[in-house]
């Protein structure tokens, strides 16, 4: 993939994340802030793992999802906030080459696995809400793990043929990428190969596996809250919406976050806000989830007085 005409020029060896860096003198509080996110992160998601693994009456297959989604969470603030930290803190801004690509790919995964978990999540709540005397029969098992694994494995090899291209790359500056983490765009711009093929390929995958999780989402919303108008009483139609409420709000904030960042026009206003919205699926969303789950799912709040009144000693009388 390489263009003839750059074989006499010199790659470079590594890239300039600017992240933040032209905020100076916030360094240290936003180093203060985003490793309070991060710790707050990290713990909200792992709880939840611990409490659908530890709690019996969570073993069901939105729970299990939701330990999944969690766990993924989890891996993707690790893949982009302690390098953000890092640099926060020693102001060193480089990253090799080999090392950007590297976490692009982990991003790509991890986003291209969401999708999916959040479409599988959206058909589990459309067959509790829509076909209720069905669901136990199709919902089973075996039936949650495939899903589930079905997800990793899409992300593992879509992000794996874009990072085997990605690779065949010659990057010869600038150097400079204006973003905190390695992002698509970003990176092929500062390639002097021909990238057409790359983007091509790129394109073709994001679109065949993005979009029919986001499509299967959509269309499991529509459906559900057909099904919820129609309930006569108002308790039925609040009692229905309650069980879907949750990850109703997780995936506007995802797909919302996306939509802005990479579907609209970069106009002048978009572009200098790109960081702020990139930081919504990025940083936000890993830490809200566990928050949304928790403060508004009865049974994850039951789940937690229990283990923590196992944790807590009794009082002697």
């Amino acid at each position: 993939m390489a263009d003839p005409k750059q074989e006499n020029v010199t790659s470079i060896k590594q890239f300039i994340l600017l992240g933040f860096g032209d905020l100076t003198e916030l360094q240290p509080l936003l180093f203060l802030l985003f490793l309070v996110i991060y710790m707050a992160t990290m713990a909200g998601n792992l709880l939840i793992v611990l409490l659908v693994v530890a709690d019996r009456h969570l073993h069901t297959p939105m729970y299990f999802f939701l330990e999944n989604l969690s766990c993924l969470e989890s891996c993707y603030s690790s893949t982009i906030l302690p390098r953000m930290l890092a640099s926060l803190l020693t102001g060193n801004r480089t990253i090799s080459v080999s090392g950007c690509i590297a976490q692009f790919y982990f991003f790509g995964f991890l986003l291209t696995v969401e999708c999916y978990l959040l479409s599988a999540m959206s058909y589990d709540r459309y067959l509790a809400i829509c076909k209720p005397l069905n669901y136990a029969s199709i919902m089973n098992n075996v039936i949650c793990r495939q899903l589930a694994a079905g997800s990793w494995i899409t992300g593992i090899l879509v992000s794996a043929i874009i990072i085997f291209f990605m690779s065949q790359l010659t990057f010869c500056g600038p150097s400079v990428i204006d973003h905190f983490f390695c992002d698509f765009t970003p990176m092929i711009k500062l390639s002097c190969s021909d990238t057409h093929l790359m983007e091509l390929i790129t394109f073709m995958l994001t679109f065949i596996t993005t979009l029919p999780p986001f499509l299967l989402t959509l269309a499991s919303y529509v459906c559900i809250i057909s099904t919820i108008l129609g309930i006569p009483s108002t308790n039925g139609r609040q009692k229905a919406f309650s069980t879907c409420s949750s990850h109703l709000m997780v995936v506007t904030l995802f797909y919302g976050a996306i939509m802005i960042v990479y579907m609209l026009p970069k106009t002048g206003t978009l572009r200098a806000l790109n960081k702020v919205f990139s930081l919504l699926y990025t940083v936000l969303t890993p830490l809200v989830n566990p928050l949304i789950y928790s403060l508004r799912n009865k049974d994850v709040k039951e789940a937690l007085r229990k283990a923590v009144q196992r944790c807590l000693p009794c009082p002697r009388m």
